[in-house]
């Protein structure tokens, strides 16, 4: 694989720019230009070459590790749109306020909207919008994928690719379609970007997507910065309160039920007094979600008592702690979960709250 194409138009410092003048970002690790320069140099690479995995590939980078920027930075540079696929709403409205700060045009295709909306995303698209934003579930209406076909989209960026797996098999079987999307949308440059995978799940997303044909770009999934521990506790609640004494907030305490996360923030706040924690999950309406993500977003001191349904949610980077009251099924969305810590860079603690009742 190419870290560097001299011959491109767009060289190495010339992507550093970018990141720099747009992003406010001052440097690219290595991982991220080796992902950029795999796009940008499949973009630039004859249609006759034989090679099945030329611009597909399959990207894993830790929880933090700046992956949006793989994609949002060779958007500016690729002659179409790039399409964005997200798992959740709240995800997409994250990244959207986001590229929207940054003055990029984007256009969000969602469930719901109207026809003068979709048009009014059209017209914005044929203004030279750079990012199109949807997920799964909207790119079912063929009319839609039809009209998308037409938009000479350059890069399909999928985020979060271990749904593919965890979820497309079970409760949204739309993540088994996209193989079928790609080809539809004749792409020519693929991306799955995850943060964590076992090889069983990283085989299905090649399988799923790219007919198990496609370049793995795997970083090192540790995060210097988070310190993991495991701590022994036959009664959880009082461990729970122990460490949102002692421990730096803001913090996330991950439940295993839409319940715990509620009991568990109401005893925090009898502990500690009102509005301390609030709780999160899937179960909430949608104004109710978007009301706790401010209110978590905009807080130094605070205690976020959450289902899994925050782990790909809201961005925010100055989270010092991550509590597991349960442990998640797997290692992998252990990781992702206690990821959700310390992506300012800043040290961080991940602590497993385990008992064998």
């Amino acid at each position: 694989m190419k870290t560097k194409n001299q011959n491109h138009p767009f060289s190495d410092d010339s992507i550093q720019r970018i990141a720099q003048d747009v992003f406010n970002i001052p440097y690219l690790f290595p991982w991220q230009r080796l992902v950029i320069a795999n796009i940008l140099d499949a973009e630039k690479t004859d249609e006759s070459e034989d090679s099945a995995e030329r611009g597909k590939q399959i990207v894993l980078l830790p929880t933090g590790a700046g992956k949006s920027l793989c994609f949002l930075v060779p958007a500016l540079v690729l002659k179409g749109a790039s399409l964005v696929i997200y798992p959740l709403l709240a995800l997409m409205q994250d990244q959207k306020r986001r590229i929207d700060e940054c003055g990029i045009l984007s256009v969000t295709f969602r469930g719901g909207m109207t026809e003068e909306e979709r048009e009014e995303n059209f017209r914005k698209i044929k203004m030279g919008a750079k990012i199109i934003i949807a997920n799964p579930e909207v790119l079912q209406n063929e009319n839609l994928l039809e009209r998308l076909s037409e938009c000479n989209i350059s890069h399909i960026a999928i985020d979060e690719a271990h749904c593919v797996s965890e979820w497309g098999d079970s409760f949204r079987p739309a993540y088994l379609t996209l193989g079928s999307i790609i080809k539809k949308l004749k792409c020519p440059l693929v991306t799955a970007f995850t943060a964590t995978a076992s090889s069983h799940v990283l085989a299905r997303i090649e399988e799923v997507l790219f007919n198990g044909k496609a370049r793995i770009l795997r970083s090192e999934s540790d995060r210097p910065n988070i310190t993991y521990s495991v701590y022994n506790a036959n009664v959880k609640t009082q461990a729970a309160i122990y460490f949102a004494k002692s421990e730096k907030l803001p913090a996330i305490f991950f439940c295993g039920t839409r319940l715990g996360t509620e009991n568990l923030s109401k005893e925090l706040n009898l502990y500690f007094g009102k509005d301390k924690a609030k709780f999160y999950h899937a179960g909430m309406t949608k104004a109710e979600k978007e009301k706790i993500e401010k209110w978590f977003f905009e807080k130094t001191d605070a205690i976020l008592c959450a289902t899994c349904a925050y782990g790909m949610g809201v961005d925010k980077k100055n989270i010092r702690t991550v509590i597991h009251i349960d442990p998640p099924f797997t290692a992998e969305q252990y990781i992702q979960e206690a990821g959700r810590g310390g992506r300012d860079g800043k040290h961080s603690k991940a602590i497993l709250l385990w008992s064998e009742k």
